[in-house]
């Protein structure tokens, strides 16, 4: 249970800071925190590939699972393109 409330607080922070750093809104709380979640597997398998240890604190995670949000929200506006409305 701990692990569980461990990812959505990172998809939370991930997914936050995402729609802050990106122009335009968000996708809503709950989508915020999915693509937080997706991201941090997405920041994690990028990390692994180019060299970096998959160990860290807080801030190490969250700042891979920004950058795998980001690369998913850049990708998931790709396809959306003008077909979901952004809050």
């Amino acid at each position: 249970m701990h692990g569980f409330i461990w990812w959505i607080i990172v998809g939370l922070i991930a997914g936050w800071l995402t729609g802050k750093l990106m122009s335009g809104g968000g996708y809503g709380a709950i989508m915020d925190i999915i693509i937080g979640i997706i991201g941090a597997f997405v920041g994690g398998f990028i990390m692994s590939h180019l060299g970096f240890a998959g160990s860290g604190g807080l801030i190490y995670t969250v700042i891979v699972a920004v950058i795998g949000a980001v690369i998913l929200t850049f990708l998931l506006r790709l396809v959306t393109r003008g077909r979901v409305q952004q809050v």
